[in-house]
């Protein structure tokens, strides 16, 4: 129970009816969550009051049989859902080329394919850069150094975006070393421009390098439409100072040129490096943020070929934001994906993930890995509300939602099931929406509706504070949604 409601209930009593009626509604109203008609998820705790005999659950990504045409075992892959069509892309290097190999170089090239599946994957031979001595290749940018070291795409889905500029993108590098102190232009990132996601066109350097940091932008910058902000936003690796820690920051755009002062968002836990972000909206909910970052572990694992500096492991973590927050939000701190059976996956930087988890299917999401792997998750399966043989409870704090009816994601056993109930926010059952008036839910759905009494008509309470309880048995919810 929270301390204004504790301090609500020890003077009510004091107080005249009139004065009781009004500061009830005005202590509800004040905790009130407004979801409106959005899908929550419990990726973190923002609607979660109280649990009992409940727990939050971790589910782990699962490896999906491999494709036949997979995607290449390369660095820094985005993967875009564009209607019925995906589309990678990633960074190579020109085969042909003999200069310097630090990185930021002139040989490197970002490479195309598309999928119609999500799965199995098509190299389309576009001719459009001579690489390797020949122009049969699906190369879409080649010899634009240091721009193609850390080439984020992603597709512009504002209002009204110009169709030339339907695709957009950040790249930059500012070289090696400490920069604190210094600046100069050509450090910064630079906007990319695109109609098709193919053809591309540089523009202006629009997010600055900044003389207070140590190091910055030295891995994929990401940045998109924030539908839930109304503006673009970017979230970019910094370092953190004095700890030298690769970190994120974020900074914010109404047009895609000029950028807020940026803000450190100091994910790390004590001495954690956070190589990548991926931070993206979530395609059923776009006010919550997805991120996927690389954890980077020096000193650990195999680095052939490489400078003793280099050995390190990786994994990935799971982590989420919120649209407009300056922190990222982690129930789990433990790894996503873990770099498993084979000794190339505890090589130098041998685990990332692609930007963006992506729906391939009805009831399936997801999430490329960067060997050519694919693993997939139940649709809004990052995290659930999860009891067991003996009875569970969630109680929500009180919110308020607009919809007729109450849509689940759930999964239970054969003997488990959920009942839902309604309550006033003084945690009273509504008459006719209480636990006993729920007709047990049951099975494994992707949305189920929730009825009472044979009837799933929420509308007379849309707009009022309510808290929701779950009683729950062998089950995970994932998700819940007004609709």
């Amino acid at each position: 129970m929270s301390r204004i409601y504790r301090t609500f209930t020890r003077y009510r009593t004091s107080l005249p009816a009139v004065a009781l009626v009004t500061l009830t509604a005005t202590v509800a109203w004040s905790q009130t969550i407004d979801i409106g008609s959005r899908r929550e998820l419990f990726v973190d705790r923002l609607l979660i009051d109280t649990m009992d005999d409940a727990e939050l659950r971790l589910h782990h990504p699962v490896k999906a049989p491999r494709a036949a045409s997979p995607l290449p075992e390369r660095h820094y892959f985005t993967v875009i859902k564009d209607g019925d069509l995906y589309r990678a892309y990633w960074r190579g290097t020109d085969p042909s080329y003999s200069g310097e190999t630090h990185t930021g170089h002139a040989g490197e090239t970002i490479y195309y394919a598309e999928s119609h599946d999500g799965h199995e994957w098509e190299f389309p031979k576009l001719g459009l850069h001579e690489v390797g001595g020949t122009r049969d290749n699906n190369v879409i940018l080649a010899k634009q150094p240091p721009f193609l070291t850390n080439f984020t795409p992603f597709l512009d889905v504002r209002p009204g975006v110009k169709p030339a500029e339907r695709y957009k993108a950040l790249a930059g590098y500012p070289g090696p070393g400490d920069k604190r102190g210094k600046s100069e232009p050509g450090w910064g990132l630079f906007a990319f421009v695109s109609a098709d996601g193919i053809h591309w066109t540089k523009r202006n350097e629009v997010i600055p390098y900044r003389p207070k940091w140590r190091h910055a932008f030295d891995s994929q910058n990401v940045s998109f439409w924030s539908e839930a902000e109304q503006q673009y936003v970017c979230y970019f690796r910094t370092w953190t100072s004095p700890e030298r820690l690769r970190s994120i920051s974020r900074t914010t755009s109404p047009d895609f040129e000029s950028w807020t002062t940026p803000v450190a968002m100091n994910p790390n836990l004590p001495g954690e490096h956070l190589y990548t972000n991926q931070t993206h909206p979530y395609f059923r909910a776009p006010h919550i943020y997805i991120a996927t970052p690389t954890r980077f572990v020096p000193g650990r694992g195999n680095a052939p070929n490489y400078d003793a500096k280099d050995v390190n492991a990786t994994d990935i973590l799971l982590m989420t934001s919120r649209a407009g927050s300056t922190k990222y939000d982690r129930p789990f701190t433990e790894a996503f994906i873990r770099p498993g059976l084979g000794a190339a996956r505890w090589r130098n930087r041998s685990n990332y993930v692609a930007l963006n988890v992506i729906p391939t299917g009805p009831t399936e999401m997801s999430i490329y890995h960067r060997s050519g792997d694919r693993y997939i998750l139940r649709t809004d399966g990052f995290i659930s509300v999860h009891s067991g043989t003996v009875e569970g409870e969630l109680i929500t704090k009180p919110l308020s939602f607009s919809g007729q009816e109450l849509s689940l994601n759930f999964s239970t056993s054969a003997a488990g099931g959920i009942q839902v109930e309604i309550q006033k926010p003084d945690s009273t059952p509504i008459p006719g929406f209480s636990a006993t008036d729920c007709l047990p839910v049951y099975g494994d759905e992707i949305d189920g509706t929730v009825r009472w009494r044979g009837n799933s008509d929420l509308s007379t309470l849309a707009k009022q504070p309510v808290r929701l309880k779950f009683v729950m048995t062998e089950c995970d919810l994932y998700s819940l949604r007004f609709e």
